[in-house]
């Protein structure tokens, strides 16, 4: 798709990356460096909130386009496991794990449910334990869902964006603002990504191995600086 002048208008998956990387971390730095109940801090989070609808939207595009499914799950799963333990450190949540997890588990709930030798008594039960297993993660079995329907309607982006949006405000803004208050109605944000991914119409942009795993490296180190950066201004 290109302008009178010959520029691209749509996004590519490369720069829905840069977005979700550069959002992100100005998240995760307002959520530990402002005061998270004070207006500063829940305006804050608002542009945060497109990260996690694009990053499912990514993996669930990623599943299509990959040659190797396994292979894509077991990185995903070895990027979980590295992710981990500075994303407990820095959140100081002991208890839980990163959104990295419940990504890894959409990927194989996308993948059973496109899987044709599994029969639909067997996909819902293993799918509804793989929501249960990302209980534990960030944003818990949200994105688990978010990809399995990005990936079963891929090629109707309204029946993506309607599924999208059920479960976001269902299934996470209203529970969190039921259960913790409303200025939890910042998550409501999270619709800023339809307009985002209306601009992306399927090109991926130039194939390299650093787009491949700058965001492999990206979300664990961010986290690891960020500590360092917190420890050195609260002594």
């Amino acid at each position: 798709m290109q302008n009178i002048n010959g520029f691209q208008k749509d996004l590519t998956s490369n720069t829905l990356k840069y977005i979700a990387i550069i959002a992100m971390f100005f998240d995760h730095f307002f959520a530990v460096f402002l005061n998270q109940e004070s207006m500063q801090g829940i305006l804050s989070r608002i542009p945060g909130r497109v990260v996690m609808p694009i990053m499912c939207y990514l993996i669930a595009e990623g599943f299509f386009y990959t040659s190797d499914v396994k292979k894509y799950g077991t990185r995903m799963l070895a990027f979980a496991a590295v992710s981990h333990f500075p994303y407990i450190i820095y959140f100081n949540l002991p208890d839980a794990t990163s959104v990295i997890w419940g990504l890894s588990l959409g990927l194989i709930a996308l993948a059973t449910f496109k899987n044709d030798k599994l029969s639909i008594f067997l996909k819902i039960p293993i799918i509804v334990l793989l929501c249960l297993l990302a209980i534990p993660g960030d944003w818990y079995y949200i994105g688990v869902l978010w990809i399995l329907f990005f990936g079963i309607f891929r090629g109707n982006f309204k029946a993506q964006m309607i599924s999208f949006a059920i479960i976001g405000v269902f299934l996470h803004v209203i529970p969190k603002v039921i259960s913790l208050g409303w200025d939890q109605l910042n998550q409501v944000a999270i619709l800023l990504a339809i307009p985002i991914l209306a601009m992306y119409k399927g090109r991926r942009g130039r194939k390299s191995n650093f787009m491949k795993w700058a965001f492999y490296v990206f979300y664990p180190l961010h986290l690891i600086l960020l500590y360092l950066l917190y420890r050195l201004v609260t002594q």
